[in-house]
């Protein structure tokens, strides 16, 4: 059975990683949802992808960390979308721990590239115990070292390791990482059958990111992927 995540809420549908993106994923019955995670400049965590606003509002300038929470949360990021989300701001991960019923499966991704986020991994951790939401999670990161940073600080955590590029036998190199990787997130394009079979040899599930084409989902289950990140509520939604 395939697990497949809504990548940063339903994106098509209202803008990413805003609380609106998020109700709709659940609206089309997602199971699992991603989202990504960034500090604020009085280290609050805020949801988005980008380190800076230009994806959403061209109009403010400056990235995430100069700003405050409550500068962010006065920041339209839903005009840009469609004039029907007017007035919508970022989330913060405590309204998406809100939101979210503790058996969606939650995939947390700590942006730390290209700002370094010091002490985000300490301030998440203390986030999702306050909510009590330390079950049915993955942390990931294409940071392996804020990986290792949270199997510091909690080492029951599953750990989600995401690879952009090709590289050399990235199974090998997450089994010698000393992490406790539970799941490797690779770019679809370069992912195939061996990819997924060596991976699942070492005992890692793959959820390779971000396919949102029916034909090329079909063949990410050929090749035996544990499921997929998709921006398609046909295949996020998937019973």
């Amino acid at each position: 059975m395939t697990l497949n995540f809504a990548h940063r809420g339903s994106l098509t549908e209202a803008p990413e990683n805003t609380i609106p993106a998020f109700q709709k994923a659940l609206e089309h019955g997602a199971k699992a949802i991603e989202l990504d995670i960034q500090l604020t400049k009085d280290n609050e965590l805020i949801v988005s992808h980008d380190h800076h606003f230009r994806r959403h509002n061209h109009e403010i300038t400056g990235n995430i960390r100069d700003y405050t929470l409550e500068e962010i949360k006065e920041i339209d990021v839903g005009s840009g979308f469609d004039e029907k989300f007017a007035g919508t701001s970022l989330s913060t991960l405590d309204e998406v721990l809100d939101l979210c019923p503790s058996e969606i499966l939650l995939n947390v991704e700590i942006k730390n590239i290209p700002v370094i986020y010091e002490g985000i991994e300490k301030i998440l951790l203390g986030t999702l115990s306050n909510h009590n939401r330390l079950d049915n999670l993955i942390i990931s990161s294409f940071d392996h070292v804020a990986l290792k940073n949270v199997q510091q600080l909690n080492s029951d955590i599953p750990l989600g390791m995401l690879f952009y590029y090709r590289v050399l036998n990235a199974w090998d190199y997450a089994n010698k990482s000393g992490l406790n990787i539970t799941s490797i997130h690779p770019n679809q394009v370069y992912t195939d059958q061996t990819f997924v079979q060596e991976c699942k040899k070492l005992g890692y599930k793959v959820y390779p990111y971000t396919v949102s084409n029916w034909e090329r989902y079909e063949e990410m289950l050929n090749f035996g992927v544990d499921g997929v990140f998709s921006n398609s509520p046909e295949i996020f939604g998937e019973k």
